[in-house]
């Protein structure tokens, strides 16, 4: 395992040049109505999407409550939106979802157009599992279950081949926002257990194996935290970069609580090169380039180099980002950058144009007063032409339903 321990500072950059847009725009409109909520869930960050490699369809969540986290038996529809007239079928089921994150769904990297992976869980055993649904044959043509180890899809790789599992059972005890409620935990009782962490899993294959143990994480944090002896850890943000060779995630214990464990790590996907960062980047993290990944320390957005170990760049200032704690996404040309962060009672985005640094603010969106595990967060995803937004909101009307959005970005 690599550590550096010594802290480094924000360095200065240049920002000459910043301006808010005068040749575009971004325009807001309502994709999706009542009286059901209607929602991707998760951050389009490493390149994460609804829509599908043509763009023609977009993939999300319908559900018909939003005031409980939801109960073993209580499905979210999986449905498809047609892009070309807003129909909306549905396909499936899932029984392996919450709120905030959706039910993990990522188009597979190898067959985009109609290849889509989510999580669901088998209501006798409560063990969660991940299913690959091929729309074209309407069908399941996968199910990834794990009898020892119950794993739900925690990331695909950018690539494709491979997907990151992780215990959804172990974070519904210590994140419920992130776990699904009444999901199967193999290690309860233990710390820090030797046999779950991070798994990968090949999808042509189905083979499974452990990248890192909650283990090694705890012997690799004590040296800075010698009482995370005794915590129990959870995993966070599993993220692959964009050329698939480098991860990070955070390694979390008694969150939210004084003296939380809250460490960022980077490994490769063969288990080696294992780093605990004690430079913290802050908020939901989004890869750059190669070992470039986008975060926040204080008021700046920053680029942290997981090899270097250090600071290297930052984008915009903290007027034109003013949460970069925000949930934050790169479009997939890598040209565009959104941060949603919230005020009050409403989400807000910045878009922001890499090519000459302009930007536009965009008014606020309705959330209304959902918070903790039932919080609407921001929750930005491009789609593949690099022009278009979907956030959640709850809908402006009697229904105040939680429904899709789309940030259009247009010339003026």
């Amino acid at each position: 395992m690599e550590n550096n321990w010594s802290r480094r500072s924000v360095l200065a950059f240049p920002f000459a040049g910043l301006a808010a847009a005068t040749d575009w725009d971004v325009d807001i409109t309502q994709l999706t109505h009542g009286p059901k909520h209607h929602y991707f869930g998760y951050i389009g960050h490493v390149r994460n999407t609804p829509w599908n490699g043509n763009d023609r369809y977009m993939a999300l969540l319908r559900v018909d409550f939003q005031d409980h986290m939801p109960l073993p038996a209580e499905a979210a529809d999986i449905v498809l939106l047609d892009t070309r007239d807003n129909r909306i079928r549905a396909i499936d089921q899932s029984r392996g979802w919450n709120p905030q994150q959706g039910t993990m769904l990522y188009w597979n990297p190898e067959q985009p157009d109609t290849q889509l992976f989510f999580n669901d869980r088998d209501l006798k055993t409560n063990r969660v599992f991940v299913v690959l649904y091929d729309i074209a044959k309407g069908k399941r043509i996968r199910e990834y279950k794990f009898s020892d180890t119950p794993i739900g899809n925690g990331g695909v790789a950018q690539n494709g081949r491979y997907f990151l599992g992780l215990n959804y059972g172990r974070m519904a005890r210590l994140r419920p926002v992130t776990g699904y409620p009444g999901a199967y935990d193999w290690n309860p009782a233990t710390p820090a257990p030797g046999d779950d962490g991070i798994f990968i899993v090949e999808i042509a294959t189905g083979k499974k194996r452990l990248l890192v143990s909650f283990r090694q994480l705890a012997d690799a944090i004590a040296p800075a935290r010698p009482d995370v002896a005794g915590k129990q850890l959870f995993i966070n943000h599993s993220l692959w970069n964009r050329s698939g060779d480098r991860i990070y995630f955070y390694a979390r214990g008694d969150f939210g609580k004084q003296g939380a464990i809250n460490v960022p790590f980077s490994i490769r996907p063969d288990g080696s090169h294992l780093t605990a960062h004690r430079q913290f980047i802050g908020g939901h993290p989004e890869w750059e380039s190669g070992p470039r990944i986008i975060g926040s320390v204080g008021n700046r957005q920053v680029i942290y180099d997981v090899d270097k170990q250090e600071l290297v760049d930052q984008i915009g200032t903290p007027d034109i980002f003013p949460f970069p704690e925000g949930d934050v996404a790169l479009s997939h040309d890598g040209q565009w950058f959104v941060n949603g962060y919230k005020r009050g009672k409403e989400n807000l985005y910045t878009v922001f144009r890499r090519s000459d640094r302009s930007f536009v603010h965009t008014r606020g969106l309705p959330i209304d007063d959902w918070s903790g595990d039932l919080r609407c967060d921001p929750a930005p995803c491009w789609n593949r032409a690099n022009n278009q937004i979907a956030v959640p909101a709850i809908a402006d009307d009697a229904s105040r339903t939680r429904q899709t959005f789309l940030l259009r970005i247009r010339k003026k």
